[in-house]
């Protein structure tokens, strides 16, 4: 299991919740009961949720205890557990299940998806917003870099660090038949950043974990420094001497009948 960085995550919180805040804006729903809030991180979707459904028993969920701690001390009016996507299942039905960069870790989408839209109660809505950037430079690279000597043995198979997603049409398709409605987009953020440096800080506190992670500290730092000299290399300076990090997301609302 991943263990995640609160204070790293969250430097880069206006850009990380912009996307938690476009999912949410999407879900058909003018009230709720009970609400989970599925791969909570430190709380910053937590707290659109509590701040649009006002009267509804929020629940957060995360398989890391210093994100469940930030979220605490964040919002002490919500309830935080912890628990493991791959195995949650609710004691009531919630009205509302939310997933915000959270699902691309869990596997067996195929199976996963329908389990949490079938425990919804009637009216529910299953609302799911995932990083779509295995192709972009950002994470070829991570891949690239780990395939070679010396960092390779330690790491082991890239490929298997992330799930691979199923597409809009592979998502629509798990869902439309039993859905009253299904709204699935892809949107791809594009976010300035002043340095190779900064994209690789940006990632050190999601994607990069799993590849650096195992590595033994002299191996880590240059791995790291491999990788930003291949990301300053695959993104040039823009006119204002920033670089442009484009950033796709994949986003799945289902409503359940009634």
């Amino acid at each position: 299991m991943l263990d995640w960085n609160p204070a790293l995550y969250s430097r880069y919180e206006d850009e990380r919740t912009r996307p938690a805040r476009d999912l949410l804006a999407r879900v058909p729903l003018a009230q709720a009961a009970r609400v989970f809030d599925l791969g909570c991180g430190p709380g910053n979707s937590t707290e659109l949720l509590v701040q649009r459904f006002p009267g509804a028993a929020v629940v957060g969920t995360d398989n890391s205890e210093p994100m469940l701690a930030s979220a605490r001390q964040r919002l002490p009016q919500a309830r935080f557990e912890l628990g493991d996507i791959a195995t949650w299942a609710p004691e009531t039905a919630p009205d509302l299940i939310y997933a915000n960069a959270a699902l691309q870790w869990v596997p067996d989408h195929e199976a996963l998806i329908p389990r949490l839209f079938a425990v919804l109660a009637p009216g529910g809505v299953l609302a799911i917003q995932m990083p779509d950037n295995r192709q972009e430079p950002t994470h070829r690279l991570m891949r690239e870099v780990a395939a070679e000597a010396p960092w390779a043995q330690a790491i082991g198979n890239p490929d298997r660090l992330r799930t691979e997603l199923l597409g809009l049409d592979g998502y629509y398709d798990l869902l439309a038949g039993e859905a009253a409605a299904v709204d699935v987009w892809r949107t791809a953020y594009q976010h300035p950043m002043a340095s190779a440096a900064a994209i690789v800080e940006w990632v050190s506190g999601t994607g990069l974990k799993p590849f650096v992670d195992p590595l033994p500290s002299e191996l880590k730092t240059s791995y790291l420094a491999e990788y930003e000299r291949r990301i300053a290399r695959a993104y040039p300076a823009r006119s204002d001497a920033k670089l442009l990090l484009a950033f796709p997301r994949l986003f799945i609302v289902a409503q359940k009948k009634a």
